[in-house]
């Protein structure tokens, strides 16, 4: 009796920690549940219902995080016909409508909490359910190559694609040996000429020996019959590619090459990624077997590069063997598992510079172009005539597309408008599109900015907001308790009116009130963390919005400076002060401004920064005169207007410096935020 008495306590103790247990889980469940409302409430703007529809959302399953749609298709259709199965490009989470209401029940009560496997990747996976009340997306228009690119298939048989292969001895060679510790993310072997990646050019004199491998003369024949190529190259780089390697976006260097370049690519498929300098990307499919030609704008301006990863995104109908361009339709993707590709590339070697009409991004003519580059200030008037010319007319002509970009408020910035006591009057100099005047309704804020189309942009919602320059702000003194200036100060041309534009801040402020400044900083990678402007991955410029969204396309250029067309200050002191920091810019005084690189560091100072303004978005009337094509030409009437801003990016410890240099204020706090220096200062 006692011992059945023992067993009958044993059996409701085990009993009491299933359920305890299963009870856990159903809380962690409903926790994970719960979070993905959010972040789809945050990244696509949908909102999920506590009631059955025909519409699930798939959380922790999508191509983002490694899901294929032959596998997720497998596991939603046992549940009920599905009508649509929609999987966002790079997103964790995919959306399934199914015929009836009925069936989206069975799946979700069956689905959520479930652990699958995903089997490419042999990890387990949780996946976690909730009900939308219906699910959008576009008709996705087919994007066309770059201008002058073509993409031929099975140029080759198989047999010649083994020959091929097998004409380049990777083992043993010193040539390759050495290569490889300056490419570590792929192999490289050199014929006709070696191609120095430390000038991104070749020694012309110093041909190699040897030539290229017959079977590659014999197909440069057949491209030559066919009409693929109109002069034979003499340059030939094979690169493999393990997969998980690429190669970062580049434009052959003008200089060293002539006008044709093609590619052959062997052993296994590639998507590859085609960028105009207006951020328009195009991604594109080359399958095995297949030919590259690039000539023409899609040559000359547009970079072309290789992300580095194990899986590419890619049509679902096409299964990596059709050729075309990636869209971005959500109900065609799936995800394709990269193999060892190795590819040739042929080019012809350039004799005499390079006069093509892409001077914007050709190294031949960049001397040509810095003639016409404006000189760093040695002087007030000239400072005022810089910024007026590169700063205010830039952002009257900007102004739309400029405001259509800026849109996300960054995090700290609400947090110090957040923190503000209830009815505290807020000046936000330079405020741009008003975008931080509305974060808090409890505040009185009025904002202010050099350029008239901004505050139009303003008026039109409803915010108070007038033209001014920052250098001289038509408010009563001691009249604010706090003030923002958010990538402002950065446009000004001198120490000194960088310094005249924050004294100008401290007079405003009442005793006690605080003031919080943004700047551009030089160092774009911090802490050895990359700031969101050089990861250009992320770029969200251009992107679809497919799904029921009318999400913000402009996160990654929200990362970008503001540019709120104002002025600004320091003095000689300070600038000597930032010297001693570490700081590796070049001066620049007695000299041409140079022209940055968008989504690259810094290495000046004191540069000029394109802004690709989109056609649709150009003020009536306006000019731009940067890049100078042919009247009538293809070119100028396909290309974006691009306009050239003044900044100068601040050193580390250089903003406090000019900050702690005036009496009438103290430093509160200073910290790093997303490749900009930041202040907080307190009216003494």
């Amino acid at each position: 009796m006692a011992a059945s008495s023992q067993i009958t306590s044993m059996e409701v103790g085990k009993t009491s920690q299933d359920h305890l247990k299963v009870h856990k889980m159903k809380k962690k469940v409903l926790r994970k549940q719960v979070r993905a409302q959010h972040t789809l409430m945050r990244h696509e703007g949908i909102e999920c219902v506590s009631h059955a529809t025909q519409s699930l959302v798939v959380a922790n399953a999508g191509l983002g995080n490694g899901m294929s749609r032959h596998q997720l298709f497998r596991i939603v259709e046992e549940y009920g016909l599905v009508e649509t199965l929609l999987m966002p490009p790079n997103k964790p989470y995919s959306f399934v409508k199914y015929g009836t209401t009925e069936e989206a029940k069975k799946a979700f009560d069956a689905l959520n909490g479930k652990e699958v496997t995903r089997e490419d990747f042999g990890q387990n996976i949780v996946l976690y359910i909730n009900f939308v009340e219906k699910v959008f997306w576009k008709n996705v228009v087919p994007t066309s190559l770059p201008p002058g690119l073509t993409v031929v298939e099975k140029v080759i048989s198989p047999e010649e694609e083994r020959r091929m292969l097998e004409s380049i001895d990777w083992t043993e060679d010193e040539d390759t040996q050495n290569a490889q510790k300056t490419l570590k993310h792929r192999r490289v072997k050199h014929f006709g000429y070696e191609f120095c990646y430390n000038s991104n050019n070749v020694d012309k004199d110093k041909p190699l020996p040897g030539g290229f491998p017959g079977i590659c003369n014999l197909f440069l024949e057949k491209c030559l019959k066919r009409g693929y190529i109109k002069h034979k190259p003499d340059q030939l780089t094979v690169n493999q590619y393990e997969p998980g390697q690429g190669i970062p976006p580049h434009i052959d260097t003008h200089s060293a090459f002539e006008d044709e370049i093609i590619s052959l690519s062997l052993g296994a498929e590639i998507v590859m990624d085609f960028k105009h300098p207006d951020g328009h990307t195009v991604a594109i499919m080359l399958p095995r077997r297949s030919l590259l030609v690039m000539a023409g704008e899609s040559r000359y301006l547009w970079t072309h590069g290789i992300t580095p990863r194990k899986y590419d995104v890619i049509q679902a109908s096409e299964l990596g063997q059709k050729v075309g361009t990636i869209t971005a339709d959500v109900g065609d993707l799936t995800l394709n598992r990269r193999e060892t590709r190795t590819s040739f590339t042929f080019r012809k070697v350039r004799r005499s510079p390079c006069n093509c009409i892409y001077s914007s991004v050709c190294d031949s003519q960049k001397g040509q172009q810095r003639q016409g580059q404006p000189s760093f200030p040695l002087s007030e008037m000239e400072a005022s005539k810089l910024e007026q010319e590169h700063v205010h007319r830039v952002y009257e002509e900007i102004a739309a597309h400029f405001s259509s970009t800026r849109h996300s408020p960054w995090p700290q910035i609400v947090e110090f408008l957040r923190s503000l006591p209830k009815g505290a009057i807020v000046a936000d100099i330079g405020c741009g599109n008003g975008k931080y005047l509305g974060i808090n309704k409890d505040l009185y804020m009025i904002g202010c900015d050099r350029s008239k189309n901004l505050v139009d942009i303003c008026g039109e919602k409803d915010f108070q907001a007038f033209v001014c320059d920052a250098l001289s702000v038509p408010i009563r003194s001691g009249s604010c308790d706090a003030c923002i200036s958010i990538a402002v100060i950065h446009h000004f041309s001198t120490a000194e009116r960088r310094l005249a534009t924050i004294r100008e801040l401290a007079r405003l402020l009442r005793p006690g009130g605080t003031a919080l400044i943004y700047v551009w900083a030089m160092e774009q990678e911090y802490k050895k963390q990359k700031s969101k402007y050089l990861k250009e991955k992320n770029d969200s410029k251009g992107k679809e919005e497919e799904i029921n969204t009318d999400t913000a396309r402009g996160l990654l250029s929200d990362q970008m400076p503001d540019g709120s067309s104002q002025d600004s200050a320091s003095s000689d002191q300070l600038l000597n002060d930032s010297k001693g920091k570490g700081c590796d810019a070049k001066p620049v005084a007695d000299s041409r401004l140079p022209v940055h690189t968008n989504r690259t560091s810094f290495h000046s100072q004191d540069l000029l920064v394109p802004w690709h303004l989109k056609s649709d978005t150009k003020k009536k009337g306006a000019s731009a005169d940067i890049l100078s094509f042919p009247a009538g030409s293809k070119e100028s009437q396909e290309l974006s207007p691009v306009f050239h801003r003044y900044y100068h990016v601040f050193c580390e410890g250089e903003l406090e410096a000019a900050c702690r240099s005036l009496d009438c204020v103290r430093v509160q706090k200073s910290y790093y935020d997303q490749g900009n220096w930041c202040v907080v200062l307190e009216k003494l």
